[in-house]
């Protein structure tokens, strides 16, 4: 029989710790973030760090591109650990990580993971000698490492190869097809270097980025059948504002659902002024509406349509995903389970009632013509009815009742 909600059965990998953080293996799927100040500015940085940890990463990656890079990033592991920020920090090196970690062995300490691009790590003979210095360092202070291929600085040598072999076949196949196979390649044999360098499988995480939608499913799927190290999932240069989130969220989500994936970072280009954190709230409402993690309460909320011209709905609906987002990491600290909470912010009365009565706790506001009362629904049960200007403040202290009474304090 068709079955309308299948299970999902995630891929089987070889957990990895970074830091105090297990990824992969029987792991919840982890979120991932980075930063986009300079990490030679340590106040700067640690700041963002700091609030992209608050936001919920998992682990933040920092850029490590230059001495001064490299003298920070101690600097900065301190400043947090003084805040009782104790995110994982990630290394992203290019080019020169090779020199940076064994000329600062402060960095290479402070560091939970380094992210080895190996298209960057040089050309013909020093690639190998450069890959293998930076293995060393891995293997000295025990520290993963993340092998993450990227088609926009694809290892030129390698591609001309498998370019020059396929053309030499008497069928073919498409240029495209080539450069997404030279991806996993990549992947796989800079792996098996690192392994045969002395890196256990434990410390391995890879990951083939694109910008693509359906070139980043078919690089991933084929990646995943062909080996058991953890992956971590991104679309790379995904874009700005709903662009970017479309394009990540239906990437990822086709990935996730085939159990692919130990890892996420949604790579958003911030609006103009905008907030570093949108990425890791959107990784996370990935994660939590396929049901795969839960963060926060999920609002419920109706599009509007005719019925509901009036915006008192639309600003409810605000203030509540605020004012719950705003209240986790207390309710987290507090409580167990608050997380799992659904709530419904209803217009009008055609489907207000219903969903009310499906969420743990629902309002089912006046549409238009309708009067001027919001019928609550606490359980699926009716419970009372507000009126008047403070029906948000009302609203919020039956959440808060709600909390304090349904989710079982922490000891």
């Amino acid at each position: 029989m068709f079955d309308p909600h299948p299970r999902l059965t995630r891929r089987k990998s070889i957990p990895v710790m970074i830091g105090s953080v297990a990824v992969g293996g029987d792991a919840p799927i982890m979120v991932q973030s980075m930063t986009n100040t300079d990490t030679a500015d340590v106040d700067a940085t640690t700041d963002q760090v700091a609030s992209l940890a608050r936001a919920g990463s998992e682990v933040v990656r920092i850029t490590v591109d230059r001495e001064d890079a490299a003298k920070a990033v101690p600097v900065i592991r301190d400043k947090l650990d003084k805040q009782g920020v104790n995110v994982p920090l990630v290394g992203d090196f290019h080019y020169i990580g090779h020199t940076l970690l064994t000329k600062y062995p402060a960095c290479a300490e402070a560091l939970a993971k380094y992210r080895i691009n190996p298209g960057n790590v040089g050309h013909g003979v020093k690639r190998d000698t450069q890959f293998s210095t930076m293995i060393e360092v891995a293997l000295k202070y025990q520290k993963p490492v993340r092998i993450g291929v990227n088609w926009g600085s694809l290892d030129q040598d390698l591609v001309i190869r498998m370019m020059d072999e396929n053309a030499a076949l008497a069928e073919p196949r498409a240029a495209a097809d080539v450069t997404r196979e030279a991806l996993v390649v990549s992947a796989l044999q800079s792996a098996a270097r690192a392994e045969a360098l002395g890196l256990g499988k434990d410390k391995i995480i890879l990951s083939c980025k694109v910008s693509g939608v359906q070139d980043l499913i078919d690089v991933y799927l084929s990646l995943a059948s062909r080996c058991d190290y953890a992956l971590h999932l991104g679309l790379t240069e995904a874009g700005m504002g709903s662009k970017g989130i479309v394009a990540s969220t239906a990437a990822l989500s086709v990935l996730l659902q085939q159990g692919i994936g130990d890892t996420i970072r949604i790579s958003l280009t911030p609006e103009p002024g905008g907030d570093r954190t949108q990425e890791v709230i959107v990784a996370q409402e990935i994660l939590q509406t396929m049901g795969l993690r839960f963060f926060t309460p999920l609002v419920t909320a109706c599009p509007g349509c005719g019925r509901t011209t009036s915006t008192v709905f639309q600003e409810l609906t605000e203030t509540i995903q605020d004012y719950v987002r705003g209240k986790m990491p207390d309710w987290r600290k507090e409580y167990i389970g608050v997380e799992n909470m659904n709530l419904a912010v209803m217009g009008c009365i055609v489907n207000g009632p219903g969903e009310s009565k499906h969420a743990d706790i629902g309002i089912s506001l006046p549409g238009t013509g309708e009067d001027p009362a919001a019928p609550v629904f606490v359980d699926g049960e009716k419970t009372v009815t507000l009126r008047g200007a403070n029906i948000a403040e009302e609203f919020t202290r039956i959440v808060n009742d709600y909390v304090a009474s349904h989710y079982e304090k922490r000891g």
